[in-house]
């Protein structure tokens, strides 16, 4: 629901809500936030609040470290594990110089960019995405371990399943927020789980994202678990990907619904800009050095190719019609920044349509049990962070994309985290250690 300030000043004061959480991401996609009393909200939508921004990694200096949050009135939502008398209820946050100029390094910022543009060529993006997590036990002192909540594989069910609980308490917690769940469900790998959202704007599905990462760490620990949305936890089971799957509406109809009788040019040469640019961007779809495990195998994908229907591709058409005729990103991942991430994917997709961008013909092969004599023919996605890095740097599109300041500090943090990787000398401990216990 879409509050004015006014409506959320009566709300807070209707219900007894005494903690305000002013929340915002860093340039990596972390959430962090402020909590301020009630009685200062009027305020923060006036003036701001103030933070340190030289303590948030890639964000200013310390000789020029001041940065205000201006709390989005639309994004209101009580957190429904807080207690219900004093309560306590959280914004997402515009990011703004002390002369109230936006701040390029802002993630809502940047995508509000791409969607203005989309709007101005005739387009609304929608957004919907399928994330996969990890639940693992905990240890007596609440501290994560690496062993599974479950045996349990794909579509399995209770008693098997032992997340079934925690998923809808999770369920249950986010339509609580406004956020409405569309399926959930136990994935391939031992403890592995997916919850898949209903379709918003690019905005909403980027603070929805952030939202439920939030949400499934939370109610994880309530239940005595910890959630990991690293790419990668386990070394021979399924890797967590999101998936993301886009609709384009233009005069209220998607473009997407007449793809597979070849009468949606808009739509192909979307696809035809993300395959294009694909590469120049994963290091924001894929931003560890343990997201690369992940390619080649149990369904991820690692060839720059498309089809419908089969989940082996880069990009497939699901089977759909209406509302619901969409393209899906297989590769990504969720540890990625959000709204970096859906940024650089609706410019990509609004260069293939400017450009004419022609698709080329489906792949229509089960791509992890062709030959390497076919395999040869395909281009692949990078192998490493390293290498996403170095196609990055060189990369015109990311740079036009990007503010340039903040592209630099993005790519240097994740030149500098390889660089640890290869000096650590072992890299699954290192991912273990940088990773597990954060993402």
């Amino acid at each position: 629901m879409k509050y004015t300030i006014d409506e959320v000043l009566q709300f807070i004061s209707d219900n007894d809500v005494k903690f305000v959480r002013l929340s915002f991401c860093d340039i990596f996609g972390t959430i962090k936030n402020i909590s301020i009393l009630s009685e200062e909200l009027p305020r923060a939508f006036k003036n701001g609040i103030s933070f340190d921004a030289s303590s948030i990694r890639g964000f200013l200096n310390i000789e020029e470290s001041d940065l205000f949050l201006y709390p989005d009135p639309s994004t209101l939502a009580i957190l429904p594990w807080r207690p219900q008398q004093g309560r306590v209820v959280r914004f997402y946050c515009d990011i703004k110089y002390p002369d109230k100029t936006p701040f390029e390094g802002d993630g809502r910022a940047i995508l509000l960019k791409a969607v203005n543009k989309a709007h101005e060529m005739g387009y609304k993006i929608e957004i919907g995405s399928e994330c996969e997590f990890y639940l693992f036990e905990e240890d007596e002192k609440g501290n994560p371990t690496k062993i599974p909540q479950d045996n349990a594989g794909y579509f399995d069910i209770a008693p098997l399943d032992k997340g079934e609980n925690v998923r809808r308490d999770i369920s249950l917690t986010l339509e609580q927020m406004g956020i409405l769940p569309e399926c959930s469900h136990h994935e391939q790998g031992p403890g592995q789980n997916e919850i898949d959202f209903k379709y918003s704007d690019a905005m909403s599905a980027a603070d929805n994202l952030v939202t439920f990462k939030s949400v499934v760490k939370t109610i994880a620990h309530l239940n005595g678990l910890y959630a990991s949305f690293m790419p990668k936890p386990l070394k021979d089971c399924s890797g967590s990907g999101l998936h993301i799957n886009i609709s384009i509406l233009k005069n209220n109809e998607n473009i997407f619904d007449n793809i597979k009788n070849s009468s949606s040019k808009e739509a192909e040469n979307f696809i035809a800009g993300i395959l294009n640019r694909i590469k120049e961007i994963t290091v924001f779809l894929n931003p560890l050095t343990n997201s690369y495990n992940r390619f080649g195998s149990h369904s991820a994908p690692k060839y720059v190719t498309w089809s419908y229907q089969n989940r082996s591709q880069l990009v497939r058409i699901p089977a759909a019609e209406g509302i619901y005729s969409r393209m899906e990103l297989r590769s990504s991942d969720p540890s990625c920044n959000p709204y970096y991430a859906f940024a650089l994917l609706i410019y990509a997709g609004l260069e293939g349509i400017e450009n004419n961008i022609e698709l080329k013909k489906p792949s229509n092969l089960n791509l992890y049990q062709a030959s390497e004599d076919v395999l040869k023919n395909y281009d692949t996605i990078p192998d490493t962070l390293e290498e996403a890095v170095r196609i990055a740097e060189k990369s015109e599109f990311v740079a036009n994309c990007l503010p340039s300041n903040t592209l630099k500090k993005y790519l240097s943090f994740k030149t500098d985290e390889c660089i640890l990787c290869e000096k650590s000398g072992n890299k699954e401990e290192f991912e273990h250690n940088t990773y597990f216990y954060t993402i």
